[in-house]
């Protein structure tokens, strides 16, 4: 009697731990996805899978370079379909804030939000043609203050608090978006090194292990963003805006975003 008591006890303790488990205090990250997305691997990526290194990032710049293009104009009501807060319809999510803000506030003024090339625009001299300039894949809504304070410095860890960056920070030759959104840039610019590869009369970007590249088609840190890519995985919201550009505007898929283990596969 009293051995079955002990198993009892110890099923009843076992099941309460599951579920303090389970109410755990929320991450700085944001919400993980369910699982590594694989329904396009036999279909999409069915040319890629199972290669690493150059085979691999060859093959995905083949497969994401079939694209449709957009004009910049274009891109403002575009941002408001790919970036819509999941909890208010008639907002979107800004990148490094994580406020949400009104869609009908796009502009140039403050407390405004405009279109922010995380893959800086200047950084291979593309600006804002149809092409790099226009990729959804890089292009996020922002403050118009903290956009302008990231500028065009390349990404790193460290230096001081943004105002209104919701855990941002900066000094004088890079920026660190807030934990939540560290993945996210990683997983933008990636794409672009993968994507434009000079051969489409756009610059080859690459990632170095560089700040302040200036013109040069070059963004760092490449250490620092496969760090930030592995420690804050691809979530839900970063899922369905991937899948909102393939279906409806550009109809090709950020792989490190399907497949973020790629990002070590490859560098």
């Amino acid at each position: 009697m009293l051995a079955t008591r002990i198993r009892r006890w110890k099923t009843v303790a076992l099941t309460t731990a599951a579920v303090l488990v389970g109410f755990s205090a929320p991450a700085l990250t944001a919400t993980p996805a369910a699982a590594t997305t694989t329904a396009y691997d036999t279909t999409y990526y069915k040319n890629a899978v199972g290669k690493t290194g150059t085979s691999l990032k060859s093959a995905l710049h083949t497969i994401i370079s079939s694209q449709t293009k957009i004009s910049y104009s274009a891109v403002w009501d575009a941002l408001k379909a790919t970036d819509q807060d999941p909890n208010n319809s008639n907002n979107v999510i800004l990148l490094y804030s994580g406020v949400s803000r009104a869609k009908s506030l796009n502009g140039g003024d403050v407390g405004d939000w405009n279109r922010e090339h995380t893959w800086a625009k200047s950084h291979g001299d593309f600006g804002e043609v149809t092409g790099p300039g226009t990729d959804l894949h890089h292009l996020r809504p922002a403050d118009v203050q903290v956009n302008s304070i990231r500028g065009n410095l390349d990404f790193d860890n460290g230096g001081s608090a943004v105002a209104n960056g919701g855990g941002s920070t900066v000094d004088s030759d890079s920026f660190a978006p807030r934990a939540a959104d560290r993945g996210d840039v990683a997983r933008m610019i990636l794409y672009m090194a993968v994507r434009y590869e000079g051969d489409d009369g756009f610059a080859d970007l690459e990632p170095n292990e560089k700040v302040g590249n200036g013109s040069n088609p070059y963004m760092g840190k490449l250490s620092v963003l496969k760090a930030w890519s592995a420690a804050d995985p691809p979530s839900a919201f970063e899922e369905k805006r991937n899948q909102v550009i393939y279906d409806t505007y550009q109809h090709n898929r950020n792989p490190f975003i399907d497949h973020p283990e790629w990002v070590e596969s490859i560098w």
